[in-house]
């Protein structure tokens, strides 16, 4: 009999819907707003670092925790903006992407039958890692439109076996940025139960509306206990170069480190030392600018999909838009998500696969990435505006 070569641990994911979804649209000829990458560009004068640093000799393995070069300019970087200091060469790590840095943590810091909390709907890769590292996912739902967070819903998850909270702020898919007393809920169930958390902040610099991110490891008591993990592609528009860190306890980020070096061992070196030089030459200026004009990508697609009938959770960050087509459609998302694709000829994600516990939650919505042209989101809107309610 043959024996099936995919291993039972990764089995269950199949595919994911990003590659699903762009497929589709590939095929379709379809404006892909489902795979979150821009379709331009950063900053010239990181491109043109790159060419420098590969003319100057920085061409083989670089220290595989991070070049010093890197990691000094990202702990003085996470000094200034929000005065957390991290001694760069025990407690910062460089990974080859944040979704490296997150199979590294789980497999550094969870042990088989260890329970990790995930916050649905989540970054499909979390529940992944958790099976690889042979940990028990247990699932708080955030619900539609607001997707606040109930913190007695989640210290009911917490069993003597849970080891680890995974969060993720700016949230990913909903655009949902954590408030202070969220934040502190959670860190006031993490002392209590003694848990780690791992926060995922890769959109830390798309906030909206004057808000201003916050990491769950300025609030008092968490700092050693919390890891936070970055990366350079939703900030820099390079998602393709795959620059992801971690911050945290020396402890911690040894235990990422133990995994990592024997998954990647290192990350582009002159990658990393074109980062490191250019992080220190920007003003707060360049974040502000950012985040405003995400914004104004925000706000050109949100009332195109307000008019055509969807029904729209506003992101506080992000780069994503959820709605839902409840007055448009009775099929389901993934059917729905399909239909758009060959009739309209947009892409969206189908976000209830990113659901567990609670995936009808997820059943009448769509997640719209906005990260785009204005060209791209013009071209989309024409589409879009021939949908029509029942």
């Amino acid at each position: 009999m043959a024996r099936p070569f995919l291993s039972q641990k990764l089995a269950p994911f199949g595919t994911t819907i990003f590659s699903e979804m762009t497929k589709l649209a590939l095929e379709h000829e379809a404006i892909n707003l489902s795979q979150g990458f821009p379709d331009f560009d950063g900053p010239p004068e990181l491109i043109d670092e790159v060419s420098r640093a590969m003319r100057e000799g920085y061409n083989q393995y670089a220290r595989s925790m991070g070049h010093p070069i890197l990691v000094t300019a990202l702990a003085e970087r996470q000094r200034k903006l929000y005065g957390q200091s991290y001694a760069p060469m025990e407690e910062v790590v460089v990974t080859s992407g944040a979704t490296e840095t997150i199979a590294s943590a789980l497999l550094g810091l969870v042990s088989p039958g260890d329970e990790v909390i995930l916050i649905e709907p989540y970054y499909d890769s979390y529940p992944a890692c958790l099976a690889m590292a042979g940990a028990t996912p247990k699932h708080l739902t955030l619900r539609f439109p607001d997707f606040s967070l109930d913190p007695a819903a989640l210290e009911a998850l917490v069993s003597d076996r849970t080891r680890v909270i995974l969060m993720n702020s700016p949230h990913n898919p909903t655009g949902h940025v954590f408030a202070a007393t969220e934040l502190e809920a959670i860190a006031k169930i993490a002392i209590k139960h003694d848990l780690w958390v791992i926060s995922d902040e890769v959109y830390e610099h798309l906030t909206y509306d004057g808000l201003k991110h916050r990491s769950i490891a300025s609030v008092e008591g968490m700092r050693e206990r919390t890891l936070i993990i970055s990366s350079a592609g939703k900030t820099f528009s390079f998602t393709g170069w795959k620059i992801g860190w971690a911050f945290g306890p020396a402890k911690m980020v040894a235990a990422v480190q133990a995994a990592h070096q024997f998954i990647t061992f290192a990350t582009s070196t002159p990658m990393q030392v074109a980062l490191g030089r250019f992080l220190t030459t920007l003003g707060d200026d360049f974040y502000a600018t950012l985040a405003r004009e995400y914004q104004a990508r925000r706000d050109r697609l949100l009332p195109v999909l307000r008019e055509v009938g969807f029904d729209v959770a506003v992101p506080q960050g992000t780069y994503f838009i959820v709605g839902s087509f409840a007055a448009l459609s009775s099929e389901d998302d993934k059917t729905y998500a399909r239909r758009l694709i060959r009739e309209i000829g947009v892409a969206t994600i189908p976000p209830s696969v990113f659901y567990a516990a609670r995936p009808e939650e997820g059943q009448k919505l769509l997640r719209f990435a906005f990260c785009k042209r204005d060209a791209t989101l013009d071209a989309a809107a024409e589409r879009l505006r021939r949908l029509r309610r029942p």
